[in-house]
């Protein structure tokens, strides 16, 4: 049991794990920039800490400043939330180095599962189907002949970092190619600071499916199900529905199972998501 947990977040997100903890008996320590001194996870909290100024690069993505103030607290865990410092590599190496319970996946599994070529290479090594797209370390005259040699339009050009639809263009035609790749790659570079970009082969009218895992420190790994998420609007998704109505029972079992491998393959610990791609045959892919 932890004894207190400084929680790196604000708003909502705050007041979740707050109310979570309070229920459980655990102290919480909140922090706050320039901006959120009268907020309410300010108020809610048992502990409370300055961090810095209102823009989050100035207080809440300050690791060295959320690690002392955990240790002023005498807070023997961090809990991240969602968002800011929560899948950064380096705020949960800083976490471990400096004796700090994270309350998150070790910095090994983010840094796998952060770049979505690496998952996909750790993954299909564990037997897990991935969708056919190029390799790691390629130029991008080597990727434009992948496209042409074996993955075939339509197809999609991608960001290796981040999320959230940015560094995504679909490409239906090989004389559009070279103009998407140079696309998604700036806006790659400018939206998560990393240009690195691949190519996977478009399943079209594939729905988006989610499975959530779970998994303790202790080797153990269970799934919950699965949402639908195939509404989206620009890659984003719109509604989520679970569970999903495209599912049948044995459709489901395979691919929890095929969610629990992939969580396993990177040694991951904490609750996490799965996506998947699943195309009008019921054939499944691992997505990241």
């Amino acid at each position: 049991m932890f004894h207190k947990i400084l929680i790196a977040n604000r708003g909502e997100i705050a007041l979740r794990i707050q109310r979570a903890c309070r229920e459980l008996g655990i102290p919480t320590v909140a922090v706050y920039s320039d901006a959120d001194r009268a907020a309410l996870h300010v108020r809610y909290a048992d502990e409370a800490y300055h961090i810095g100024a209102s823009p989050p690069r100035e207080s809440y993505l300050k690791i060295d400043t959320l690690i002392d103030v955990a240790r002023k607290s005498g807070a023997d865990a961090i809990h991240p939330g969602y968002g800011f410092l929560s899948e950064r590599e380096a705020f949960s190496a800083a976490c471990q180095d400096a004796g700090i319970i994270f309350i998150g996946p070790r910095p090994d599994s983010i840094a796998a599962m952060g770049d979505k070529q690496s998952a996909r290479a750790i993954v299909k090594k564990a037997g897990v189907p991935t969708i056919p797209g190029t390799e790691m370390g390629l130029r991008d005259d080597e990727i434009i002949h992948a496209a042409n040699s074996f993955i075939g339009f339509p197809l999609m050009v991608k960001a290796a970092a981040g999320g959230g639809g940015k560094g995504m263009r679909v490409v239906r035609r090989p004389e559009d190619l070279e103009s998407a790749v140079a696309a998604a790659r700036r806006e790659a570079e400018n939206a998560f600071g990393d240009g690195t970009i691949y190519l996977e082969r478009l399943l079209e009218g594939a729905r988006h499916i989610e499975f959530q895992i779970l998994a303790d420190m202790y080797g153990n790994t269970i799934h919950l199900g699965e949402r639908d998420c195939s509404i989206q609007r620009r890659h984003q998704k719109l509604v989520e529905e679970a569970p999903s109505p495209f599912l049948d029972e044995d459709l489901r079992r395979r691919m929890g199972e095929m969610a629990v491998r992939a969580a396993q393959a990177v040694n991951y610990v904490n609750a996490g998501t799965i996506e998947c791609l699943v195309d009008k045959n019921k054939n499944f892919y691992f997505l990241e």
